[in-house]
């Protein structure tokens, strides 16, 4: 009898145990940890009155776990939001697909390039208008990504 029942004992306690660790490692969220290496921007002449700036560079996974649907775009902080000519501005809409990049997998240590287009636009007057440089405050961004389980 006392057998017996050292023997149910022992099997609760396995249950109690194992279902301890289950939820220890149930609570333990895995993070993500995304870095752009490098980016580089560049004015593109999109029509005979227009220039874009489009964006290029390589994003690393600096972190443990790997992931898939990272979508990286652009930014211009100094551009404003309504069309002037002569001067650099920004859609107020969402993003177009020509205006990110979406990463399907990114392993853990893995880099990736990307490239995406108008992340800033430019309205000349005349034709022989030309933008005078990169507006300030471009920067590469990345608005989402998903952790593989």
């Amino acid at each position: 009898m006392r057998t017996r029942l050292q023997y149910v004992g022992l099997i609760v306690l396995s249950i109690l145990v194992g279902g301890l660790c289950l939820l220890g490692c149930a609570g333990e969220e895995k993070q993500a940890s995304l870095e752009i290496v490098d980016s580089e921007f560049s004015i593109r002449k999109d029509s005979d009155l227009s220039y874009v700036i489009d964006a290029s560079g390589t994003i690393a996974n600096t972190g443990d776990v790997d992931v898939k649907n990272v979508k990286v775009t652009g930014r211009c902080e100094s551009c404003g939001d309504q069309i002037i000519n002569a001067t650099w501005f920004v859609s107020d809409v969402d993003k177009m697909p020509n205006q990110m990049d979406v990463i399907n997998y990114l392993a853990a240590g893995a880099q990736e390039e990307f490239e995406f287009e108008e992340v800033a636009f430019y309205s000349a007057q005349t034709g022989s208008e030309v933008p005078e440089g990169l507006p300030d405050g471009l920067k590469v961004v990345i608005t989402s990504h998903e952790i593989v389980e």
